[in-house]
């Protein structure tokens, strides 16, 4: 969590490729959080990383609130991609999951994030280019770097 976060505010908030895109590798911390706890038990936690973002990065709460959010559609969202006989102790990885319902699961939570983190930004659909540019971009930044850390994680 100190690694994710220190990555985040010290290197990742100082990236803004084209003036757009800016990569939210956090959201690894609910691709990478055991399932063992309870659902609410799981929303805190992602509220708590969410708020140590928003102190650290001088944000209004929308990593909290989109972190949060994210956590919410998490357990159904891996209903959906997890074996049914994996559900029960499983740590969500290419392994337990395979590799492609794995890459969808981190789409899918990073793009729920994303879109709630940026619309909570803008706060208005005043300068829509510009919202869905940079959350396009950021999401597909994001994206690429967080499936690269977890094939570095996970080896193959």
């Amino acid at each position: 969590m100190l690694v994710l976060v220190a990555l985040q505010v010290l290197v990742c908030n100082h990236i803004h490729l084209f003036g757009y895109a800016t990569p939210m590798l956090y959201v690894l911390f609910l691709v990478r959080f055991p399932l063992n706890g309870t659902r609410v038990g799981n929303m805190l936690w992602a509220f708590a990383m969410g708020i140590i973002i928003d102190i650290s990065s001088n944000t209004l709460g929308e990593a909290a609130a989109s972190m949060t959010l994210a956590a919410f559609v998490q357990w159904p969202l891996l209903q959906a991609s997890a074996p049914k006989d994996a559900l029960e102790d499983m740590q969500p990885s290419y392994r337990a999951m395979g590799k492609w319902n794995h890459i969808r699961y981190i789409a899918i939570l990073a793009a729920v994030h994303h879109v709630a983190f940026y619309l909570l930004e803008a706060f208005s659909f005043f300068s829509m280019t510009s919202l869905l540019v940079s959350l396009g971009a950021s999401y597909l930044l994001s994206l690429i770097l967080m499936l690269t850390l977890e094939t570095l994680r996970h080896g193959k």
